[in-house]
């Protein structure tokens, strides 16, 4: 298990469209997912201990902003060949499980993650209503620890204030977590 810290935010970055299958056996794309107010993209995985220390949170949070107009994704795009946990029909599993209530979509490919320059799980990214990125950050400052109750939720309040002002906080730390496991033809 590699540990890895996403890079800064690069604000008014557009975001990519894509359009991947989803558990529930439909097609998204970057138009399906998109709130009024804009849109949380997290490449996540069933695997890596930092996604399963925060899912309850990421469901919460999720849940919290689709009541402020901000949608939000899930993708996985591990080489799911090395990593079984991480198969479509265990993100299915998962998912059901824990109550997603947003799509969860595999990047089989890696296209998207390696268009996203997504570096680890979780990787999230923050878009304002036009689509431009306004928040790469960590959910909060927790890591793989369960969280304290007074704990700040970074991401919600990030992407609470690009809902009502279309921008993100100018101070924002990375988040960290398990590389992407890239397929072996593919390292980058």
């Amino acid at each position: 298990m590699a540990l890895l810290t996403t890079p800064v935010c690069d604000f008014g970055t557009k975001a990519i469209d894509f359009t991947l299958p989803g558990i529930d056996g439909k097609p998204w794309s970057l138009a399906d997912c998109m709130g009024e107010k804009g849109l949380l993209i997290m490449f996540i995985c069933n695997h890596c201990p930092y996604v399963k220390a925060i899912h309850d949170r990421i469901v919460r949070d999720t849940l919290a902003l689709k009541e402020l107009g901000i949608g939000s994704v899930a993708i996985m795009s591990n080489d799911v060949n090395d990593y079984p946990e991480d198969s479509f029909d265990n993100m299915k599993k998962i998912a059901e499980q824990l109550n997603f209530s947003f799509p969860y979509l595999l990047d089989d490919s890696q296209s998207v993650a390696k268009e996203y320059k997504a570096i680890c799980t979780p990787d999230f990214f923050g878009y304002n209503s036009k689509l431009e990125l306004q928040y790469r950050g960590r959910l909060d400052s927790s890591g793989k620890e369960p969280a304290a109750t007074d704990t700040t939720r970074e991401l919600f309040a990030a992407m609470k204030l690009i809902a009502e002002t279309g921008q993100g906080p100018k101070a924002q730390i990375s988040s960290m977590g398990c590389s992407i496991k890239w397929k072996s033809h593919d390292v980058l």
